[in-house]
């Protein structure tokens, strides 16, 4: 049994079905989906509260008329249990239309459909990446510090680095949008350790500095 065809040949007589509601095509397809578990036999245990829970269904004079509905509707055949101990059987009818014929009604439904408000240039459009792809911006500050923690960058130089760029606009210098978020942190962070070495020379030139002193000078005494 070609599951596929199967699917095709029921969305299109659904598609043509004025009597059938959501909830119609919902249970048809849990009942699809428990007829797919057991392998597409002629036909299957129903379990009712299994059935209700996968098709969303809160009432069970609901689930029971909808089953009716579907079978005197064509689609399935059920068959109730004679016992309160036993599990109702359920059959999905196989009565499919050919593969060609069935694409040709398929393109005859959906093929032509094309909405007036929409111009063609747009089915003719190619995919093309959008700049979140490319990570032009990070999706919030936890990719951030999660990129900084997997580096082994100074966390604080994240918090830095995020607020920073929040503020205006994730674009270098206030003008040219970013377009790698990671390469301008690798950036951030060669220009935050370079700054880092000069402040580290300057403490150890500190003593030659002639604004420091280490003796004590009382301002107080004349020139």
């Amino acid at each position: 049994m070609n599951y596929i065809q199967h699917l095709n040949a029921r969305f299109v007589d659904f598609y043509g079905d004025d009597r059938l509601h959501p909830g119609h095509f919902s249970l048809y397809m849990a009942l699809f989906f428990y007829w797919n578990l057991h392998r597409f036999p002629e036909e299957f245990y129903a379990n009712r509260a299994e059935l209700m829970t996968m098709a969303k269904i809160g009432s069970k004079s609901t689930y029971h008329r909808l089953l009716k509905e579907l079978q005197d509707f064509g689609y399935i055949e059920y068959l109730p249990a004679k016992s309160p101990h036993e599990l109702s059987r359920v059959a999905l009818s196989q009565n499919c239309t050919d593969n060609s014929t069935l694409m040709g009604r398929t393109r005859t439904i959906f093929g032509t459909y094309r909405p007036k408000s929409v111009p063609d240039t747009l089915y003719r459009k190619q995919y093309k990446p959008n700049k979140r792809s490319l990570g032009a911006k990070p999706r919030s500050q936890l990719e951030v510090l999660d990129s900084f923690k997997e580096k082994k960058y100074d966390l604080e130089e994240a918090f830095k680095f995020f607020n920073h760029y929040q503020a205006i606009g994730w674009k270098i210098g206030g003008k040219v949008t970013i377009q790698d978020w990671k390469a301008a942190a690798d950036n951030w962070m060669l220009k935050a350790r370079e700054l880092a070495r000069e402040r580290k020379e300057k403490r150890a030139l500190g003593s030659g500095d002639h604004l420091i002193t280490t003796t004590e000078k009382d301002y107080g005494e004349p020139l």
